[in-house]
């Protein structure tokens, strides 16, 4: 088990006033652990050494990238790294129709730069009143999901889901085009705890989705909780989760350090460390239902740093750093490239991708902020060492 303590900062600033806050990891070398090539558990050749490793290119199955000016700006920090990523709906308003989503995507195609060859996957915004007739429209036109908000659960999300038993003739239509349903695995009960909605989400409408239609393919996204992980991973085939770097590296104790943390504070809320754990164990683990997923949310620096702060981190320049680092935590490098680039698509059903990326074990800050339209947005990792960054695609 990784300890946890106090030891590196993620800084920024705020009206001219440094803010300061320290989240809880240690770093373990594996220098020496791996040979120069060897092949895994999939038959993959992978370069992996102390100061280098070499993998299929990765895709991000959960990203929102905003609209307008802002998406301008954050499409290329994805680009760069990721060969493709699932676009989340949850615009204001919400991409409910396959057209609408159509026409997302060749928004976010402008604004990728060069020759980079990043393909957008677009999913549609399920609500009360989507009918079959829109699912079998959206699969005609290369829809890849639908996304499930249980209404008010996050950013963006008050067209979501209130009544889960309507949506039911609509979610055995999705099972019959080979759609998938993605998951914001949480209730919004004001009554629930607010660290347990994603335990409850389980009970109460997780269970009754799958056992009402049970060949419908689920991935229950940003999974926090050893509930979740436990869940997926006793459950059946056509379950799988994703998870972000935040939720393997960060534990509750991140938004209260020192004081509140607005960039630490994202949805599903980060948990305690038990949850951390089973969250980080379930990633490198051999398990072949979890998989990589950001959950790469940027919001305006004001807005995060305000009254009522918005939700969400943005880990798009950082994300596969993080992820090498926590892989490495673990004593599991081996296991990154399962994780990142292989289980994913083929949970999909689709095929992976041929380019490699190779990432290089060399210290380097992270900006303190990024362009976001005409606003700024500050990364997860703020002003802070990485020691891994992808060197070559």
């Amino acid at each position: 088990m990784v300890s946890v303590i106090p030891s590196q900062a993620w800084q920024g600033t705020a009206s001219n006033t440094m803010w300061r806050s320290v989240f809880p990891f240690t770093r373990l070398s594996t220098a020496g652990t791996f040979s120069a090539r060897q092949k895994g558990s999939t038959g993959i050749e992978t370069s992996a050494s102390s100061s280098e490793l070499t993998i299929t290119q990765p895709d991000d199955w959960h990203l929102h990238l905003r609209d307008g000016a802002g998406l301008k700006s954050v499409v290329p920090h994805t680009a760069q790294h990721f060969g493709r990523a699932v676009i989340m709906p949850n615009l204001v308003p919400p991409i409910t129709s396959s057209k609408q989503a159509l026409h997302y995507r060749q928004r976010i195609l402008a604004a990728i730069p060069g020759r980079a060859g990043f393909k957008p996957l677009m999913t549609c915004y399920l609500t009360d009143n989507t009918s079959p007739d829109e699912v079998y429209e959206a699969k005609e036109d290369g829809i890849v999901a639908y996304k499930l908000y249980p209404a008010g659960a996050t950013t963006n999300s008050s067209s979501g889901v209130t009544d889960f038993h309507t949506v039911i003739p609509t979610l055995k239509a999705m099972a019959n085009a080979g759609l998938l349903l993605l998951v914001h695995g949480e209730v919004t009960d004001p009554s629930v705890d607010f660290f347990d909605r994603e335990k409850i989400f389980i009970e109460k409408n997780l269970k009754p989705i799958m056992d009402k239609v049970p060949e419908l393919r689920i991935v229950m996204e940003h999974i926090t909780t050893k509930d979740a992980a436990d869940f997926v991973h006793n459950g059946p085939d056509n379950l799988a989760a994703s998870i972000t770097p935040q939720h393997m590296l960060l534990n509750r104790n991140a938004l209260f350090l020192g004081g509140l943390r607005p960039h630490a504070f994202c949805l599903p809320i980060l948990k305690r460390e038990e949850h951390r754990q089973a969250v980080l164990d379930a990633a490198t683990s051999t398990c072949a239902r979890f998989f990589l997923g950001t959950d790469s949310a940027p919001h305006p620096k004001h807005l995060k740093e305000a009254a009522c702060g918005c939700a969400g981190i943005y880990n798009a320049p950082v994300a596969l750093a993080l992820y090498a680092h926590a892989f490495e935590m673990a004593g599991a490098l081996d296991r990154l490239e399962a994780f990142a680039s292989l289980r994913g698509p083929d949970f999909y059903s689709l095929p992976r991708n041929e380019a490699e990326i190779t990432l290089q074990k060399a210290d380097w800050t992270v900006p303190p902020e990024f362009e976001f339209g005409d606003d700024i947005v500050v990364p997860m990792w703020a002003g802070q060492t990485l020691s891994w960054q992808v060197t070559s695609t």
